[in-house]
C-alpha cells in the first residue's frame, strides 16, 4: 500500500509540473488536444497503456536496472 500511494504521490508531481512551470504554455497545448478527434485520443490513450505495461512487465521480470 506503502509503494502505491508513493507512486500516485510521483503521478501527482509529475502531472503538476507543467501546469505550475508553464501554465499558459499549457494551455495552449490543451487547445489543441481538444481538437483531435476521439479515435486518435484513444490510439494515444492506448500506446501510453501498452508501453506502461511493457516497461512494469520489463522490469518485473529482468534485471535492467538492478
Amino acid at each position: 500500500m506503502k509503494l502505491l500511494l508513493l507512486l500516485f504521490g510521483l503521478i501527482l508531481v509529475l502531472e503538476g509540473l507543467p501546469y505550475a512551470i508553464n501554465p499558459d504554455s499549457m494551455q495552449e497545448w490543451l487547445k489543441k488536444v481538444i481538437d483531435l478527434p476521439p479515435s486518435q485520443l484513444r490510439l494515444i490513450g492506448s500506446l501510453a497503456v501498452a508501453i506502461g505495461l511493457c516497461l512494469i512487465f520489463l522490469l518485473q521480470r529482468t534485471s535492467i536496472l538492478f
